[in-house]
């Protein structure tokens, strides 16, 4: 019996002095740390320079026109026989005329809807954000580059960091492409030296 009781307690004291090495060994830590910019109580909107936002390019144009152009021109002259000492010329007539008419149209339309980061490259005065951005995708061969640059207003960011378009200031939307397909759309040679002279 004096034995059993010698065991618990030994265990007991084991048990303690375990439980305290542990307890010496951990520190209290928090759970939020410090670095980084994470705020609860800020979103994430585009604000500095470097910042990242999402432009959400949805453009449509159109244009048409329609030429017409015409001009005529006629003239006719004549002569009487000669008499007296004249009477050796004889009579005659011409006639002159000359029409132009031309039509031309033109129709064109364009469409560009796309998704793309832009980065903050600069940030104004009164703390409208310049930006700048291009997406480059390259698919069999086919390359079609993006470029978009402009001025945006914060409070037109919206909660997601998005941005339309239509609300981007001095916008240069450009889209290039190169590739086959691209090189079928361009006139020929032939077509650009009529094109310049007539």
């Amino acid at each position: 019996m004096f034995n059993l009781t010698k065991i618990i307690v030994s265990l007991a004291l084991g048990f303690l002095c375990l439980g305290l090495t542990a307890a010496s060994s951990v520190s209290a830590m928090s759970l939020w740390s410090d670095a980084g910019s994470a705020n609860l109580f800020s979103d994430h909107k585009a604000r500095a320079v470097g910042d990242s936002l999402t432009i959400i390019i949805n453009e449509n144009s159109s244009a048409s026109r329609v030429g017409n152009a015409s001009n005529s021109k006629s003239s006719s002259t004549s002569m009487n026989a000669g008499t007296g000492i004249f009477h050796g010329i004889a009579s005659a007539s011409a006639g002159n005329a000359d029409s132009f008419t031309a039509k031309g149209s033109l129709a064109n339309t364009n469409t560009v809807t796309a998704q793309m980061s832009a980065q903050v490259i600069e940030v104004k005065p009164n703390g409208t954000l310049v930006i700048s951005g291009t997406q480059s995708i390259k698919q069999n061969g086919e390359e079609q580059k993006i470029t978009v640059s402009g001025v945006v207003r914060p409070e037109d960011i919206l909660s997601d960091n998005t941005v339309l378009s239509t609300y981007i200031g001095n916008a240069q939307i450009r889209v290039d492409g190169n590739g086959p397909i691209a090189k079928k759309q361009r006139q020929g040679i032939i077509s650009q030296l009529f094109n310049f002279l007539f």
